[in-house]
């Protein structure tokens, strides 16, 4: 199956490097708890930081958080929480990264995190690429098969499928 058909998209490679069976859950479309704390405050962060900005740009099956201009071009910035999931959040910003460039758009990118008053810039490089590329064709796999266990993780405590995962 071609990545298009199974509707890959930048918060599926977040999930991905975050815990495999949200990913799983996610994509087949098994909801987490919508009234979860944590969904609703990344919700408000997400639409009270950066008024200024241009926000929720849909693009190949993905939502961009933030698309501005900077002194080097286009800027695509993802707005998160915490710093507390950088690896799943960086996959995700290079994930949009090289999606854009294979479309013909070069682009830098931000991971804003107006909490603790950070913003990191991450550039597309080659290894990233193959890096995405290789999640990309893991996350095929993952979605294709059944449902992973479940792994007892730092994400656990906070995560919106913890009862769906851990009640018995």
């Amino acid at each position: 199956m071609m990545e298009e058909e199974l509707r890959i998209n930048g918060t599926l490679i977040s999930y991905y490097y975050t815990c495999k069976r949200e990913a799983w859950l996610i994509y087949h479309g098994i909801e987490s708890d919508q009234e979860d704390d944590n969904i609703a405050i990344g919700n408000l962060i997400s639409k009270e930081s950066y008024p200024r900005e241009k926000k929720e740009i849909s693009i190949m099956g993905s939502k961009l958080d933030i698309i501005s201009s900077g002194d080097k071009g286009l800027v695509i910035s993802e707005v998160k929480k915490s710093s507390r999931n950088m690896k799943g959040s960086k996959m995700q910003l290079i994930y949009y990264l090289k999606m854009l460039k294979d479309n013909g758009v070069n682009a830098v990118g931000e991971l804003r995190i107006p909490k603790e008053k950070k913003v990191i810039r991450v550039e597309l490089t080659e290894e990233d690429e193959i890096s995405i590329s290789k999640a990309t064709g893991e996350i095929i796999k993952l979605i294709s098969g059944k449902i992973p266990d479940a792994v007892s993780i730092n994400f656990c405590k906070k995560c919106s499928y913890s009862e769906f995962c851990w009640t018995d």
